[in-house]
Order: structure tokens, then sequence, then C-alpha cells
């Protein structure tokens, strides 16, 4: 039996799954015991976060509509109504992992196997930008021949000089501290690698073959990362492949470990679904999630990790969306393709490289115009980035609550950009009266003068204005 040590470089001590069957106990014997709750709740009230313990028990136990409220002020506190918005890129489905979940696995032999060359990334670019996406993440499988290291970092350098990309996440394999040394010296932004399952029996079972089967070589690639200068990276569990209350306490156990050791923890927490795909069926996996659940597992989150970006792709519903970001999402993507090349190739045949069958299906223009519908800020903010507020410096103004001070105006900045270049008649209406009327909650006199300048530069043509 292996002990608990967040501060180990052992994935097995820091995810530790005697600590995790331990808190789970402990939160189902005392789900029903409303004065510890309580005081669980009114620490998480001080707005400094939870423990993985403390958050399981309010998984499992507090009132749901206590939950979300309270989630929904933690996210309105440090993020406001902002909503930031990308799309994945996929650059190659070639792979040879076995993974039992992934349409993309080796012993796929329905797949058609397609890899991007430099002109069709800057034919894919295009049509993204035409979109009005600013921020993107790069998607390949692993493969040695077809999607090694050097092709990816040509591929990251392409989409940087193709037009008006600003930011480019990677969500790659994980990989050797050389090889995330040259990722960082490309500008990539937040390095992301999803452990799928955190429970190790489980985790087993579904990688069979190739080099994701090594659970510790996963697991522990954030260090790696980190170890090699990477600012942020982001984790994430694919719920219904295991019991989502350990892979909750999973997560979190893995941003405090980054936290203890090297002073910041995951910049983003991922929380996908397994969604049906060619040769995957959902129903094969017995810890499906319900919608009821899901939304608690977002507010546990977000009142958890009150610093950390938590992302939802289109995997979810419309409606499933709406809920989670009044529950704590603050990044969604949108118009996303997840098959190579589906961004200019439309073509039906082209769908059969779908990595997961997206129920979200609207185009970006249309999710701004429901966000701006929903009282949510769209943003293209990529300011941080550029201006280096990228790890513990972002989570220093973060828990500070100066991020406001840049994250309001440049929101709202990269939203007048998109209203200009992109919007049609209604969403640039529509946007119009919400920046006008945002603008009144920057408190600071002098900076609301200076967003007021700048929009009206932008109006009159400037781009990428930042503060």
């Amino acid at each position: 039996m292996l002990p608990y040590n967040l501060q180990s470089s052992d994935a097995r001590e820091f995810i530790n799954h005697d600590e995790i069957v331990k808190s789970i106990a402990w939160a189902e014997e005392n789900k029903d015991n409303q004065k510890l709750i309580a005081q669980v709740m009114a620490k998480a009230k001080e707005w400094k976060g939870l423990e993985h313990r403390e958050a399981v028990l309010l998984l499992v136990g507090a009132k749901s509509r206590e939950l979300f409220d309270l989630a929904g002020k933690i996210k309105q506190e440090f993020y406001g109504k902002r909503v930031v918005l990308f799309a994945p890129l996929y650059l190659s489905n070639y792979c040879v992992n076995g993974c039992v979940y992934c349409p993309y696995n080796v012993n796929n032999n329905a797949m058609p196997r397609k890899r991007l060359s430099q002109d069709d990334i800057r034919r894919e670019v295009r049509a993204l930008q035409s979109m009005g996406h600013k921020r993107i993440v790069i998607e390949a499988g692993e493969h040695p021949h077809f999607s090694p290291i050097d092709y990816v970092l040509e591929s990251i350098n392409t989409i940087y000089n193709s037009g008006d990309i600003r930011r480019i996440n990677v969500n790659i394999a994980a990989t050797t501290t050389e090889e995330y040394r040259r990722l960082k010296s490309a500008g990539i932004g937040t390095y992301i690698l999803f452990q799928e399952t955190y429970h190790e029996p489980t985790y087993k079972k579904l990688h069979p073959a190739g080099p994701k089967a090594d659970y510790a070589w996963h697991t522990e690639a954030m260090d790696r990362a980190m170890q090699s200068g990477i600012d942020d990276v982001g984790i994430g569990a694919l719920f219904g492949l295991a019991d989502y209350r350990y892979e909750l306490a999973a997560l979190l156990m893995h941003s405090e470990h980054l936290e203890a050791v090297y002073g910041v923890g995951t910049h983003t927490i991922s929380v996908p679904r397994i969604r049906k795909a060619q040769g995957v069926s959902v129903d094969s996996f017995e810890h499906g999630v319900t919608d009821e659940i899901y939304e608690r597992i977002v507010a546990c989150l977000r009142i958890s990790a009150p610093y950390t970006g938590i992302i939802v792709s289109t995997r979810e519903s419309e409606e499933n969306r709406r809920n989670v970001l009044n529950a704590g999402v603050s990044q969604i993507s949108g118009g996303s393709c997840t098959n190579v090349g589906g961004y200019s190739d439309k073509s039906k045949n082209n769908t059969d490289t779908n990595q997961f069958e997206i129920s979200d299906k609207r185009s970006l223009g249309e999710i701004v115009h429901w966000l701006l519908e929903i009282g949510y800020i769209p943003s293209f903010c990529t300011a941080c980035y550029h201006e280096g507020r990228v790890g513990d410096r972002f989570m220093e103004l973060c828990k500070s609550g100066k991020i406001h001070n840049c994250c309001q105006p440049n929101a709202l900045m990269t939203l007048q950009e998109y209203l200009m270049d992109y919007a049609n008649i209604s969403t640039k209406k529509a946007g119009e009266s919400l920046i006008n009327s945002e603008l009144q909650n920057i408190t600071s006199e002098k900076t609301r003068s200076l967003v007021t300048k700048y929009l009206e530069q932008i109006r009159a043509g400037r781009r990428d204005i930042r503060i």
C-alpha cells in the first residue's frame, strides 16, 4: 500500500487510490450530516477553494440549489459574465494506441486515416478565421511517423504565420521533458492532456496497447511539462469510464499536487462525457453520468477550484451547456469539427473521421448570439498569454481579484472586433448594447475611459488592442 503524498513525483502517491476510496467512504457516511455540510459550504463561501475530500462530500450530499447558487456566485466573482470561445483543430487521426473508447484506436480498420499537410492546415486556419476564431487547440493521434513532435511544431509555426490565430493550445500525447521544452519554445498557450480515467485498473483495461497504456507515464506528464517551463497546463477526465466520485476527487488531487510542487495548480479542467463514435457504443460503459450529476460535478469543481478555467465542449447539448455555464463553466468550444480537415472540407464523406458525435451543432455565430441573449460576454481574448500573465502570475491576479481589471476590458474589445468583422445585424445590435452596458461595470474611471477610446479605434479598423 503506497502512502498518500501530494508532493511526491510518483503518480500512485499523489493520485492515491486508498486516499480516494477513503474520501468517498467518508463522504457517503456524512452525506446526511447537514451540520458538516453547512461547515464545508461556509468554508467554500470564503472563495479560497476546497480540498478533494470536502468536494466529494458536497457532490454526494449538498442540496442542488444551494450548490448551484454558490458555484454561480463564485464564477461571477472571478470570471464575471465572460465566456471564452475556442475551436479544436484536428491535425491527424493516425494513432498507435488501443484506447477502447476512441475511434482513432489502432485496431479500428474501418476508420479512414488522414493527416493534414501544411497547405491543408492553412486552409483550415482560413476557414476557422472566417468564422471569427482567435483561439484554437490542436489535436492529433499519437503516432511516431504521422504526428511526431517535428510535425506538431511545424504545424504550430504554420498556424501562427497563416493569419490571425492568436493563441494555440496543444492537446497531444504525453511526451518527454525535451519535447515539452520545444513546445514551450514554439509559443504554445496551455498544454492539455486528459487522463481519461484516474482509476488505474479501469485505465489499464481501456488502454490495452500503445505508449498510452503506461499509467504512470501518462499521469506524470504534467510534471514533466511544468519542469520544462510550460506555465499553464490543462487536465480532464472522460466521465462515464469510471465512478464519477473517484474522478472528481482525482482531478482535484492532481491540481493540488501541481500547486504543492510548482506553486500553481492546473490552468483548466475539462469535463467531457463519453459520446457515441464510430465503433464506440456508449451503452457498453457502465458509469454513465446523468445531466443532473454532470451539473453537480461542474459546480463542485468551480467551488473547489475557483481560480481554474472549466471547459465544456460541443459534446454537450445547448441545454446542458447553458445549465453548466450557470454552474461555473468559463470556456466553451463553438462551431467545432472533430474530424481531420473538417472546417475546409464540408463533404459528407469527411465525417467518417469524426472523433466523437457532436451534440451542439450550432455555428460560432449562432453561439455568440445565444450567449449575448442569455447575458454572457463572448470573449476571444488572448491578452494574458501575450502580456505574460500566465502560470503563477495569472493565478496571483486571479486570487487577488485583480484579473477583472484585465479580463473585462479585453473581453469587450475582442467582442467589438467580432461584431465589426463577422456578426450579422441582429448580433451586432445585441453585442453593441451589451458592450455599452458592461462598460459601466468597469469601476476604474481611468480604465473605462481607456477602453472607450480603444473601442472607437477598433470600430475605425484597428485590431488586437490589449490591456
